[in-house]
């Protein structure tokens, strides 16, 4: 049985006290860092007059980073126990214009035409809901995982994430979504990376605090865990091919 998201980050938020452990791993990119672009593309957006919104916050950490570019972001999460995380995080740092807020992303709590800008990264993306409290002109930014995210991580485990979706375009559907809701697409890219862990220990700390299987279970899926490290196992560690994808959207 599938987990629910919100039992699902509450508990990593209580194992590690925000989002994912702290797992050591390196990243090795063909063009750019996705996340940095995605950033980049963020603060390009953004403006001291405008209102932000962000879409699953998780800890909010990477809204406290942006929060300086904005007048003020509301940010959203289910996980009551992620937004502790931020909240503390947000004392420590002494930052006041976020207001951080539990809310299910399928049923906004807020007016219509309200926002100037909303963002989600890896979170959800109800672009209906979205429609309703973007401004007209406003713009739509996300960072999400591509179907071929992991896809030998999932073929070992025969489970997953998005688990056998291999040649639906996540990029292509998403677009054809935000267009038929009144959207132009302004950029839209794919990206291929890797990770790699230098051991199983800390690719294990890895498997615990994503989504990629919510059901993880270290002693329960061991086996699974060697015979993908055997498969994957390079000459400083074990590799995961990774698979982003980035969209700048704005509402007619």
């Amino acid at each position: 049985m599938d987990i629910p998201d919100r039992q699902f980050y509450d508990k990593v938020a209580t194992k590690f006290g925000s989002y994912k452990g702290k797992e050591r791993y390196t990243s090795r990119f063909s063009n750019r860092d996705p996340e940095e672009f995605f950033l980049k593309q963020l603060i390009e957006y953004a403006n001291k007059n405008k209102v932000a919104l962000d879409i699953g916050c998780a800890d909010g950490r990477s809204t406290l980073k942006v929060s300086k570019y904005f007048r003020q972001i509301l940010a959203i999460d289910i996980s009551s126990q992620m937004l502790k995380a931020a909240k503390r995080f947000q004392t420590e740092q002494k930052v006041s214009n976020v207001v951080f807020q539990e809310a299910d992303a399928e049923k906004l709590p807020f007016q219509d035409k309200y926002f100037d800008l909303i963002y989600s990264r890896r979170g959800p993306s109800p672009y209906a809901e979205i429609t309703s409290v973007i401004k007209q002109g406003g713009y739509y930014l996300e960072i999400c995982i591509g179907e071929k995210d992991a896809k030998e991580l999932k073929e070992v485990f025969v489970r997953g994430q998005g688990f056998g979706e291999w040649d639906i375009s996540v990029a292509e559907t998403k677009s054809n979504n935000l267009k038929k809701l009144g959207f132009k697409t302004i950029f839209v890219h794919d990206y291929f990376y890797s990770d790699i862990y230098p051991d199983v220990e800390n690719f294990d700390l890895f498997l615990q605090g994503v989504p990629i299987f919510k059901d993880f279970d270290s002693e329960k899926d061991k086996e699974f865990v060697l015979s993908y490290v055997q498969k994957m196992k390079v000459a400083n560690g074990i590799k995961l091919k990774r698979h982003r994808v980035v969209i700048v959207a704005e509402k007619l």
